[in-house]
This record gives C-alpha cells, structure tokens and sequence, in this order.
C-alpha cells in the first residue's frame, strides 16, 4: 500500500524537519545551547533600553536612590530625595550604582540620567536566569529538552519586561532560579527515577543526535559523580541565596523552603538536603548579608526593618498595597499573556502533571510551583512579577510533558487553548494602534506595524502547526514558533512602537525644556506633577512646592528658574499672584497620558531668568 501526501502536506513536513534538525544542531553540545540562549536574550533584552523612557514609578525610584548612593557616597542608607526608602534591602541599589560608576568612567556623557545604565543589571539578571534554568532543566531533561524549556522561558513577555526596568525582579529571578536549581539537583540525585517510569532522565552528558544515556546513578552508586554534585549545588544554593535576600530580603528562602518542606514531608526525610551543606551555607550567607542588614540597623535606628517588614511586606499582606488589589484566580488569568508564548502550552501540561505527580521530577516540579503559587493567589496584593522566579519551572514542566507526549492536539480543549499563541501579539497590536489614535492625535505606530505583523504571522503559524500538523512532533514545532514570534513581538512594541507614543513620555519632554531656557543650569520646580521619573530626569535637587504659593515664591526667588505646573494646580498657582501683576508667561505646554493614574496630564512651563 503506498501513501501519499498533497503539496501543502509535504511542505509542511519539511518545515518541520528543518525545526528539528535546527534544534539538534543547536543541542549537539552545552557551548551551542548556551550561544543559542543568549542570542535570543540579545534579541529580545536589548531593544528599547535606550530609548524607552523611566517607566514609573517603582523604575526611577530605584535608580534615583542608586544615583543618590553615587552622589553622596552612602552606600548604606537608601534614600530617594529626602526621604528615606526603607522598602527594600541594598542590592539592586549597589549593583545598579556600580553599572553607573562604570558607565562614567567610560565616558557616557551624562551618565547619571542615562536609565539604561540602570537597567544593566535587570538586563544580566534576566539572561543569567534563563542559562540557569538551562542548566536546571539538565536535572529532568536531556539537553535539547532543556535547550527548549530555557528558552520558552527566556521568550515570555514577564521577563522581556523585567529586563526593561531598573528594579529587582530580573534579578531576583536569577538568584531564585540558582538556588532552585541546585535544589532541583540535590532532589533528583537522591530519587533516580527507576527505568519503568523515568528513562527520560538523562546524565549531564545529555542526548545527542536521538542517542540516550544512561540515568543518573543512584546514591549508593554515587562516587565521583556523589562529590561532583555536592560541590556544584553548594556554591548555586547559597550564592543565589545570599544574593537573593540582599536583593529582596525573604523572597528567595520563601521559594526555596516551600519545596524543601513538602518534599521532605513526601519522602518523610529531609536527608536529601544534606549535599548542600546546611551548616557551611548558613555560615556563608550569613557572612555575606550580616554587614550590610547591621549597618542599616545602627545607621537607621532601627527604622528600616520597622518600614520594611511592618509596612511594606506585611502591608501587602494584610491589604492591597499601593491600590495593587487583585482577587483569588488573577494570576491564573494573568499569567496567559504574562508567560506567553509558553502560557497555553502549560495549562495542557497540567493534566500530565497530576497523572505523573508521584514522580521525582513530577513532584519537585509541583512542589516548587504550587505552594508559592497559592501564596501569591491569597495575599491580596496583586503584581504580575511576583510570580515570575515561578516560570522558569512551568517552562520546564511545559517540556516535561512535551518529551511525555502529553502536549496532544487531539485532547479536549487543546486546539483552542493554543489559540491564546496568536491571540497575544493580535491584541497587542490592535492595543497598540488604539492608544497612538486616541492618545497621539490619530496616529498609528506605523513604523512597528511590519514587526508586530511578523509576530502576529508566525504566532499564526504556530498554532496551525500544532492543530493541523503532524501529530508527532506538532507541539515542539508550535513552541519554536511561538518563541519566534516573541523574537519579533518584544523589539517590534519595546524597540520601535514605544518610540512612536510621546503622550507616553510626558517626563523626558519636560526635562527637555530645561535646554530651551536662555540660561544655563535653571533651578528646576514641579507644581502638581511629582512623577519619580520627573526627580530622576531633572536631578535630585528638583523643587515640589506644595502649594501656588510656594510655587510663585520658587519664581520669584532670583536666578535662572523653570517651573512645572499640573492643569488641576494652575487655578491656585494663578491665584497666588497680585491681580495688577499676573503670571508670567507661559514659555510652553506639555499634554500627555500618565500610565499609573490612567488620565491624561497637561503640564504648563514658565521659565525666568535674570
């Protein structure tokens, strides 16, 4: 009996087989995994972080206090102005004032108001928790598993976003992804899978060209390989650690304790943590965060530990901080768009993970996920970074399930689910050219329409490759494709479409008015307008009257002065002068959106100079 296969059938039988032989020639070995991994991190990281302005209002208060810590020389005390920012603890500040410090010895002109400096670190954060979650993946997956998985990771929208901003969630992700991941090692090395249920499990030397090795050993088997692993987890578990809580405080032991305490209680024995090295671990981080978290107590008085726990972690707690108030359920419907292109991919792997959750790598993975997962559903703050150091592990649970067959686009629900794959960058796109027409004086950002049309294609692609493809091999296909679409997505909105939005970018056009005075280094006033992006653009000396009384003084007061003043002050900023005399002139008028109030914003500029 002979087959045969119409025109369009053997096209895409091809297509496919240049996806897999693209990824056995990029899994053949670790140097080729990791190249391939930070050329997408390049693609989708770099683009935009130039020209994308302080996105407020957590990015500028971050890298303000960072630029205080350089102009003051405390590199104790966080402030931001003249207040003090005891929110969170010092190590995004010192390693963004260090990008900074070096950025200037390299002749950055202007390198203190340069937010892209800022946004190295977050930049090294995101691509190091991507070779990380690679290099976790290897403890459950062969190498082209792993290859896939750290890279559906590295494709999600959190993460591309994170690496835009100059705060501590990009950086938190790797930290949390090292000590995972070395927790994930010591799991799997104490609970081989037997050859009935895990003969997927692969040794570090990984497949290669189809070929399987042979599992891991079993603890009585460990020799060498025993001393290797215990010597390799150490330094990941409590630098990512030490690191982590330098950086957010409790969030790092939060995620890595939650596991360790449910798969102890599974296996009814906490032996399986002994490789790394509880009692050294503990010493060594506590030699690495004590100085700094003892400076801050002496130097603050205690303060700092009274707004950091008893306001700003337990605040989000007990009440939704900062009117961020979500209900149960919202990161399960965020994460859709959140983790996209894996998103729909993962919720079809969680069938497989309940059938397969007595297994090692199975119930790491849930234990690693759902625990935190729940937390974060129940306090009712809701941000949708939180949950990120938690999708490195759905990446690898989503690839899990694919080496598992699981990912079948002939279940229930499968082929719309996948749906979500083209639905994302079509809304966005869609997204994009409403807010240019409403809020830009009808325009489109027709200079990432071609971009954002390729994402929208491809990602059109991926879902037809998983519904009408060939059964076998139609899900790897569809998430290759979906992280091409991300490839195009990510630099189409942050590199080129940010760019056609000034209503957006009400900050940068302000502090731009500064050159137009007809003196040099005006005195600088804001009135109404108090965006940090504002503070960290103009310098730290900006002024904020808080009153048309004050704000007339500020004009008043002799020199080279410029002053911001919001639509709803400028009644009280009128009224503050005499009625023979009036206001000065306006020199110029700013009208823009403000993302974080949801309204538009009309900003009115006077200048005076001697």
């Amino acid at each position: 009996m002979t087959t045969s296969l119409s025109a369009g059938g053997t096209a895409r039988l091809a297509s496919a087989d240049r996806i897999g032989r693209g990824l056995d020639a990029l899994s053949l070995s670790h140097a080729r995994a990791v190249a391939a991994l930070l050329a997408l991190c390049l693609i989708v990281f770099l683009p935009g972080q130039i020209s994308l302005q302080p996105m407020d209002r957590d990015e500028p208060r971050f890298a303000q206090a960072s630029k205080q810590m350089l102009e003051t020389g405390d590199f104790v005390n966080i402030r931001f102005q003249d207040e003090a920012r005891n929110k969170k603890p010092v190590g995004i500040y010192w390693a963004q004032a260090a990008a900074v410090a070096v950025g200037e010895a390299l002749g950055v002109p202007n390198a203190r108001t340069q937010i892209a400096l800022y946004r190295i670190p977050s930049v090294i954060g995101a691509a190091a928790s991507v070779l990380l979650a690679y290099w976790a993946a290897l403890a459950f997956l062969p190498r082209r598993g792993a290859l896939l998985a750290a890279a559906l990771y590295g494709a999600c929208l959190m993460l591309t976003a994170e690496a835009h901003l100059a705060k501590t969630d990009a950086l938190l992700a790797a930290c949390a992804t090292a000590s995972l991941g070395a927790l994930a090692r010591a799991w799997i090395f104490a609970h081989p899978l037997s050859p009935r249920t895990g003969d997927w499990l692969t040794s570090s030397t990984d497949e290669a060209n189809g070929r399987r090795h042979a599992p891991l050993p079993s603890p009585a088997e460990g020799g060498g390989w025993a001393h290797a692993l215990e010597w390799s987890v150490f330094p990941a578990f409590w630098l990512g650690m030490a690191l982590g809580i330098l950086v957010k405080g409790p969030m790092v032991p939060l995620f890595v304790v939650l596991p360790a305490l449910a798969l102890s209680v599974v296996a009814r024995s906490g032996r399986w943590l002994l490789p790394l090295r509880p009692l050294p671990g503990l010493a060594l981080t506590l030699v690495l965060v004590a100085p700094w978290f003892a400076a801050i107590a002496w130097k603050s008085g205690g303060a700092f530990y009274a707004e950091a726990i008893g306001h700003d972690m337990l605040g989000k707690v007990g009440g939704a901080a900062e009117r961020h108030w979500g209900p149960p359920g919202a990161y399960a419907l965020a994460v859709f768009a959140t983790f996209w292109p894996g998103a729909a991919f993962a919720a079809m792997s969680l069938p497989f993970a309940w059938r397969t959750r007595r297994e090692p790598a199975t119930a790491f993975l849930i234990a690693t996920v759902l625990p935190a997962w729940l937390i974060f559903e129940a306090v009712p703050t809701k941000l949708p970074h939180y949950v990120l150091p938690l999708m490195p592990w759905l990446a690898i649970l989503t690839a899990l399930a694919l080496s598992r067959r699981a990912l079948d686009p002939r279940l229930r629900g499968a082929r719309l689910t996948a749906l979500l794959v083209p639905a994302i960058p079509v809304a966005l796109t869609l997204g994009l050219c409403a807010v240019g027409w409403r809020l830009d004086g009808h325009t489109i950002p027709w200079p990432a329409l071609p971009l954002l049309a390729a994402a929208c294609a491809v990602a059109m692609l991926a879902w037809l490759a998983f519904a009408r493809g060939p059964i076998e091999g139609s899900a790897e296909r569809a998430l290759v494709l979906g992280v091409l679409a991300s490839c195009l997505l990510g630099p189409a909105v942050l590199g080129v479409a940010q760019r056609s939005l000034p209503a957006l970018k009400v900050s940068p056009r302000l502090a731009a008015l500064r050159d137009r005075m007809p003196c040099a280094n005006p005195e600088v006033a804001s009135l109404g307008y108090r965006e940090p992006s504002l503070v960290f653009l103009i310098g730290t000396g900006l002024a904020l009257p808080p009153d048309g009384s004050a704000a007339r003084e500020f004009l008043e007061a002799g020199g080279c002065r410029l002053l911001f003043v919001e639509a709803r002050d400028r009644d009280d900023f009128n009224a503050a002068w005499p009625v023979a005399r009036g206001a000065p002139t306006p020199m110029a008028e700013v009208e823009g959106f403000n993302l974080n109030t949801g309204r538009r914003v009309f900003v009115t500029a006077y200048g005076v100079a001697p």
